[in-house]
């Protein structure tokens, strides 16, 4: 006899499952922003925009039932913004002159 899926059995793990991938990219995202917060601005840009480069990456080499709410617009599109924005962001936080 086969079990049913994850998804009728236990429906909420499966769509938590399902938004992990996010849910690393927000919570590596806010530790970025923490370290802001706390005065380690140059160091917690970096956090962010790596977190941004690493959501790309997800977005690039996971299959569509897997990525969750990180497939927002076509797969190509998500890719060259999010890491667009993540490179940008650590290039900006590193090229401005420090204290």
């Amino acid at each position: 006899m086969t079990r049913p899926p994850l998804y009728t059995r236990r429906p909420f793990l499966a769509g938590l499952l399902r938004q992990l991938p996010l849910l690393v990219v927000l919570l590596t995202v806010g530790t970025g922003l923490l370290m802001v917060t706390f005065e380690h601005w140059r160091r917690g840009l970096v956090v962010v925009g790596l977190a941004l480069v690493g959501g790309g990456l997800l977005r690039l080499l996971l299959p569509l039932r897997r990525v969750g709410f990180l497939a927002v617009r076509s797969r190509p599109v998500d890719v060259v913004l999010l890491v667009g924005v993540g490179v940008l962001l650590t290039a900006f936080a590193l090229a401005i002159p420090g204290a």
